[in-house]
């Protein structure tokens, strides 16, 4: 009889969502994992100082893997995503974080995903394949520090948001 077996892919997806977790708790903020993943794991909750919940959330996409793909200068990782996360991600107002956790030495890399691509010049989505090869710095190293970045990128978008809303009123 041959029973049913846990995937190693299943298990380090696991421990990256616990690996992520543990730094937004440590910064005092909440998270959801979303049950039916869609192009997103876990949505970021932020507080003030009196404890009170903040406007927005951070939105972010886990990928867990054994190996990496690191490019010749060995401070960059090469990544490839789907075009179709990449069409809900960049039509997405709020930041888009995409973590990729390294399970052999336990460090997750992270990316700003619509700044990357708005710092390309030449990018075009209608003009992709079915996949697009992102490059993530090794020097973007989850911590809290990355966490607390990740709400200064939402405040940031707020900020962009209300001007528009008062220069239509």
């Amino acid at each position: 009889m041959v029973k049913k077996r846990r995937p190693r892919e299943h298990i380090i997806a696991d421990i990256s969502v616990n690996h992520v977790e543990r730094y937004i708790f440590l910064c005092g903020y909440s998270v959801e994992r979303i049950e039916y993943d869609y192009g997103f794991d876990l949505v970021m909750f932020t507080y003030d100082t009196n404890g009170e919940i903040e406007n927005g959330q951070i939105y972010l996409q886990l990928k867990a893997r054994d190996s990496l793909k690191i490019l010749a200068d060995k401070e960059t990782i090469a990544f490839i995503l789907e075009r179709s996360d990449l069409e809900l991600w960049l039509l997405e107002p709020m930041p888009c974080i995409l973590i990729v956790y390294h399970a052999q030495t336990s460090v997750s890399y992270w990316l700003y995903l619509q700044a990357y691509f708005e710092s390309l010049e030449e990018f075009d989505l209608s003009k992709i394949g079915e996949t697009y090869t992102v490059h993530l710095s090794k020097t973007n190293i989850l911590n809290e520090q990355a966490i607390k970045k990740f709400a200064k990128y939402r405040d940031d978008v707020l900020k962009q948001l209300q001007g528009v809303i008062r220069h239509n009123a």
